[in-house]
């Protein structure tokens, strides 16, 4: 059994279609931190970190044309798409350590919109301001269910898990998440190589197989 802990249902669909029998268990929410359309006045760059930050941006996306877009991955690049919003960089390597290296000299004014409490890596990389969009709640099941694995697709869900005791190994999205899996001392059976639903899918198939 795989127990997915990602609250969006694409995944578990995936792993079912596999023949997984799958259990979601839910790890963080996500509360907006602002209303109103997003002031990008002046930016010649908007960094979105992640698929929830592509949601809450395009919820409060401002009229008029934007600047150019970056997206740390395909994850998010798709979600900013379905959303109407082009991507003009997307990150071969889904970490802030990828798109900052495959960013160009000089890029301008940059506005990295994320999570609250975000690594502050690329921001301060490139100079950029820093806009938190959302903030992440870690929520506590009253129990979890029963599974052979878990899989993990962000810290924040990794720290989550850990609290809760069970002893099963992890499949982690990267190696942010699969440190912050290690540090609270979960077993990972694999990582995904590319950082994203299709990496997450093929590390559960070699998780499986071990």
């Amino acid at each position: 059994m795989v127990r997915s802990t990602r609250q969006a249902g694409t995944l578990a669909d995936r792993l079912t279609a596999l023949g997984h029998d799958v259990v979601q268990c839910p790890l963080i929410d996500f509360e907006p931190l602002g209303e109103g359309s997003i002031d990008i006045a002046g930016y010649d760059w908007l960094v979105i970190t992640s698929p929830n930050g592509a949601d809450e941006f395009a919820r409060r996306r401002p009229a008029g044309p934007l600047p150019r877009v970056a997206a740390i991955g395909r994850g998010t690049a798709d979600v900013l798409a379905a959303h109407g919003i082009d991507t003009d960089l997307v990150a071969t390597v889904s970490t802030q350590e990828g798109l900052l290296a495959e960013f160009p000299a000089a890029p301008g004014r940059v506005l990295v919109a994320a999570a609250e409490g975000a690594r502050r890596t690329l921001a301060e990389g490139l100079g950029a301001d820093f806009l938190p969009l959302y903030r992440t709640i870690e929520l506590r099941p009253a129990e979890a269910p029963d599974g052979d694995l878990a899989v993990l697709a962000s810290s924040s869900q990794a720290r989550a898990f850990a609290v809760l005791g069970v002893d099963v190994p992890v499949v982690s999205i990267g190696p942010v998440t699969t440190d912050t899996a290690r540090s609270f001392g979960l077993r990972v059976a694999a990582e995904a190589e590319t950082h994203d639903l299709d990496g997450l899918v093929e590390a559960v198939a070699r998780a499986v197989d071990q």
